[in-house]
């Protein structure tokens, strides 16, 4: 089986389920200015430190968000289990900036993923490649880190190997303690951080020693703005097994240079932030998210929708009522995107058709047809 058919067998159920739940969790939900915060802001690591220390999140019900996520009709979640500010949600035993360190005391990966199981999702977790907490992570003149232009740090040096042992590490504990995960999620590559600058093909075979049926993004060589080489009709080892532009949809979806599908998957949030911002009041409503997943289905592609979740660990009540109503659609249109695609018709002016087989949806868009 060459490596187009392994991927093909592999993402089947993902290209069906069509619809799942991104959580973005960690202590940048303290200060609540989004999940960038660190490197936006340019916060040195004694000022984070603060939210390490005040971490506790006495809300954190898992089994409420996998209720939820299953009655808006997603299918699967990915959870932030480390985001670039490098503090893990789970129990690692490579570092100290862990959850079960916190007042929190809990694995919050372990509870999530025995919530959603429970409620027959499928699993994925998110692990960010960047770490600003670690101290062989390059600080001083990269591109994103807090202390990218803190010149008190100006020559010092770092050993990146010892950081790609503790990031395997960490992938190889994640891929083990808690049974069958579905998604890994890779975030992110940039100038002088892609491919093998992760010992990419070393990564992927240990992931995949362990976890043989998992599917993973394309960002171990790529990011949300550009792909990589699972767009070819020869992708390398680590390309991934589907695309995930970020906040955008493909003209026309995602094809090879030859007209074969990749499969892919566009990433949203219900405002302007990944991570808990309540002065972020761009909210997006049920009409906009349900017109995003009709489109994304159409063109062969699926749709992952972030929440925001609290340092309390509550998701917020506006976003709760967006995924009610958009559930209550669903319940109404499912068979219009679950096992759905690209139509052999071309795009209608007034809507979109998706098709599963011989059956054909309309999706009426526009308020009246000429």
């Amino acid at each position: 089986m060459n490596i187009i058919e392994d991927r093909e067998r592999r993402t089947a159920w993902f290209s069906k389920d069509r619809f799942g739940m991104f959580i973005h969790w960690g202590l940048y939900a303290i200060p609540g200015r989004g999940e960038w915060v660190q490197s936006d802001e340019q916060i040195n690591q004694d000022k984070y430190a603060e939210y390490f220390d005040e971490w506790n999140p006495t809300h954190y019900d898992p089994v409420k968000w996998a209720k939820m996520a299953k009655q808006a009709g997603m299918k699967y979640a990915i959870l932030t289990t480390k985001h670039h500010e490098g503090f893990c949600l789970f129990d690692s035993a490579y570092t100290d900036y862990k959850s079960t360190n916190t007042k929190c005391g809990r694995d919050l990966v372990r509870e999530f993923v025995d919530a959603f199981r429970a409620e027959g999702l499928k699993v994925g977790f998110y692990y960010s490649l960047l770490d600003w907490h670690h101290p062989d992570y390059p600080a001083y003149g990269d591109m994103y880190h807090g202390d990218r232009n803190n010149k008190a740090l100006m020559g010092k040096t770092h050993n990146f190997e010892n950081y790609l042992t503790y990031l395997h590490n960490q992938v190889r504990e994640l891929m083990t303690n808690y049974g069958k995960i579905d998604i890994l999620w890779f975030d992110f590559s940039y100038k002088g951080h892609m491919g093998e600058d992760w010992h990419g093909t070393e990564l992927v075979k240990l992931v995949k020693s362990l976890q043989p049926d998992i599917i993973m993004n394309g960002r171990l060589e790529a990011n949300g703005e550009n792909y990589g080489s699972v767009m070819t009709d020869e992708p390398n080892v680590f390309s991934g097994d589907f695309a995930s532009p970020e906040m955008i949809i493909p003209p026309a979806g995602l094809q090879t240079q030859s007209g074969m599908d990749v499969p892919w998957e566009a990433c949203f949030t219900l405002n302007n932030n990944w991570g808990y911002a309540p002065n972020d009041k761009q909210h997006k409503n049920p009409r906009q998210i349900i017109k995003k997943l009709v489109e994304c289905v159409s063109k062969n592609g699926n749709m992952l929708l972030n929440v925001s979740p609290t340092a309390k660990g509550d998701i917020p009540q506006w976003q709760q009522d967006v995924l009610g109503t958009v559930g209550n659609w669903i319940r109404d249109n499912g068979d219009s995107i679950y096992g759905c695609g690209r139509s052999e018709f071309p795009k209608p002016e007034w809507g979109r058709y998706t098709q599963n087989g011989n059956k054909l949806y309309a999706h009426i868009m526009e308020e009246s047809i000429v």
